[in-house]
């Protein structure tokens, strides 16, 4: 039997620290896409919590999403700044070669709605539009597969998919982290819940209950390649959607913030402490950046 998950509290729940991720977002700016900061500053590390990780396939560089820009390693390794918005990005992905989608929140004082809704880069990072539902929505989780975004927009809990970043479909509503979509059908959606990973195969109008092992985020590049993180840090992966899971490793750092798996092999994890990068399945982790506590967003 399958049904939409209720809409409730997530605080209350032990089993996944779930709540503190979806109110971990500033809220309290206006704006537009703000214009906060210079481009190409450079930091020895980034500040706050990291809510998106992507390479962009037309150079392999690594792109991070942050309350304040997005960052890429420098000439030096250092993080630098890309373009000159300092948005609080909630959601983030790459969707293609130099394209990226993202929502959150304005830079402080820059003015305009509080919710960013869907915008878009179509030079990596370094300028952006609106597409769609500024002032509406802030999503906090983005996926572009099969040439449709999918989007769970955490202000009305709900998962909504467009094919052209514009029109949407609302589906489901639920209390969720994190959405994967299978690389192999454009129908099987999975959602982080409370009750552990959440499976629709209709495209996420309905949704299964969660089932164990708790995640917090997952990723799905590749057929037999799911990757999930939990709370901890702890990595695994699924060969067969979800049903069963294998651990990979265990990214440093502490509590989970985001996870990208490039392909089988590549994984992207931040954490309280750092960005870390395993080229091997995620058996072993090199740090890419420091990650340093901010201002509890």
């Amino acid at each position: 039997m399958k049904l939409s998950i209720p809409h409730r509290p997530l605080a209350a729940t032990a089993a996944l620290a779930l709540g503190l991720v979806l109110t971990a977002c500033a809220g309290d700016s206006d704006t537009g896409t703000g214009t906060g900061t210079a481009a190409g500053e450079t930091s020895a590390s980034l500040h706050g919590h990291v809510h998106g990780l992507g390479t962009d396939p037309a150079d392999g560089r690594l792109y991070v999403a942050t309350h304040e820009g997005v960052f890429t390693p420098g000439k030096d390794g250092a993080a630098e700044r890309v373009g000159a918005s300092a948005d609080d990005f909630m959601g983030f992905t790459v969707a293609e070669a130099g394209t990226f989608l993202a929502s959150g929140h304005p830079a402080t004082g820059t003015g305009g709605p509080a919710n960013l809704g869907l915008i878009e880069s179509t030079d990596s990072g370094k300028t952006w539009k609106t597409r769609s539902l500024s002032g509406e929505v802030d999503f906090h989780a983005l996926e572009y597969a099969h040439g449709t975004v999918y989007g769970y927009d955490s202000t009305n809990a709900l998962l909504r998919v467009s094919k052209d970043g514009t029109a949407w479909d609302d589906r489901a509503r639920l209390q969720a982290l994190d959405i994967a979509v299978s690389p192999d059908s454009p129908d099987t959606v999975l959602a982080t819940t409370v009750d552990g990973v959440a499976q629709s195969t209709d495209g996420g109008r309905t949704f299964a209950k969660g089932r164990q092992p708790a995640m917090a985020f997952l990723s799905w590049p590749e057929s037999g390649a799911l990757y999930g993180i939990d709370d901890a840090g702890g990595l695994s992966r699924s060969g067969d959607g979800g049903a069963t899971w294998q651990q990979a490793g265990t990214v440093p750092g502490g509590q989970a913030q985001a996870l990208t798996a490039v392909d089988d092999r590549h994984v992207l994890a931040a954490t309280q402490s750092g960005v870390y990068e395993s080229r091997d399945g995620g058996r072993t982790f090199t740090q890419r950046f420091t990650v340093e506590a901010g201002d509890g967003h």
